[in-house]
């Protein structure tokens, strides 16, 4: 049966798949992806969620992109040459492609091509992670499909998430000497940090943070015993530097690590425009699919926005390319 682009895009993002509640889209692209002929295989991953694995022969190669998106969920549409809804193009868009290209190659003989979609990038990576432990043997590349403006990413950062945790000690604020108060602790940590000294690196640039969370205190009339903030570091290398730089503040609050996923560097093909990205994706955790690459149509400006949407001819062109791709690492490029 011959595959629509749009059509499939279409279905797969009118099926609400935000993460956690994966289960029906997934159940939808195992039975599609039998009835075209494939042996299926669907790895567990929690609560019914699990994620889809699809192959003709041993696979060389293997497409893979999450089927998960972030909240609110809405429909598809078209629109002036463009494809709209939750997933155009983080990353459901992109699945359609994959599977496209992949039944393209099946018509000129090329059964080696492999098709891998999982669950929970956007919260963790946990579909990635338990994929990575199921694995084939003999897969030599896995080309990883994020919104990359149909570009070869090169790099992409990392990410450091900490928490500070400052501790204090209560008291009414008539009397602020009787009490020692956690938010003056936890912001005199933030301002200390706005002046750290953090790692850069040539390619990837300067490591940067953002201060996402802070929460502290009971009242406006008591002194705060508690404070906390959670703040997350795009690296450009070994997380480890930045751990070491935030020891400066360790006398005024606790720092622990919650996230610590790496910064990579990946596989590119002479032809293709490239490029390095500041987001992070589910390469880091796949390390036993094979040398990566990032590819994929569509904007990351424009994903995760209530205009989430893909522009139609980029996502037809992205299917030639992944085919192109394919067959150049089969060959050896």
């Amino acid at each position: 049966m011959a595959l629509d682009l749009v059509s499939l895009a279409r279905d797969l993002i009118d099926i609400d798949s935000t993460t956690g509640i994966e289960g029906d889209v997934g159940a939808w692209l195992a039975l599609l992806l039998r009835d075209q002929g494939y042996e299926v295989v669907e790895h567990p991953v929690s609560d019914g969620r699990f994620n889809v694995f699809a192959h003709l022969d041993a696979p060389q190669v293997v497409l893979s992109t999450h089927f998960d998106c972030v909240p609110p969920y809405f429909p598809s549409r078209e629109e002036r040459g463009f494809l709209f809804g939750r997933g155009s193009c983080d990353a459901k868009g992109i699945l359609a492609a994959q599977v496209v290209a992949a039944e393209r190659l099946r018509a000129r003989g090329e059964s080696r091509v492999g098709l891998l979609f999982v669950v929970g990038e956007e919260r963790g990576s946990d579909g990635a992670r338990a994929a990575d432990r199921c694995a084939p043997e003999g897969v030599r590349y896995l080309i990883n499909g994020e919104p990359t403006d149909n570009r070869l990413g090169s790099a992409t950062r990392g990410v450091l998430r900490v928490r500070l945790r400052a501790e204090g000690r209560a008291a009414h604020s008539a009397f602020p000497e009787l009490g020692d108060s956690a938010i003056d602790k936890l912001l005199d940590a933030l301002m200390v940090i706005r002046g750290v000294e953090l790692p850069d690196d040539p390619l990837l640039g300067r490591t940067h943070y953002t201060v996402g969370f802070i929460e502290g205190g009971v009242a406006p009339n008591v002194v705060s015993p508690l404070a906390s903030a959670e703040l997350l570091f795009r690296t450009v290398g070994d997380a480890g530097a930045v751990r070491a730089a935030l020891a400066v503040v360790e006398g005024l609050v606790t720092v622990e690590p919650a996230l610590d996923m790496p910064a990579v560097r990946m596989h590119t093909i002479p032809g293709f425009d490239t490029a390095v990205f500041p987001y992070t994706t589910d390469v880091p955790w796949l390390g036993n699919w094979g040398v990566p690459l990032l590819f994929g149509p569509g904007s990351i400006h424009v994903a995760h926005t209530d205009d989430e949407h893909i522009a139609i001819d980029e996502l037809k062109a992205a299917v030639g390319l992944y085919e192109e791709l394919a067959l150049r690492l089969l060959r050896g490029s």
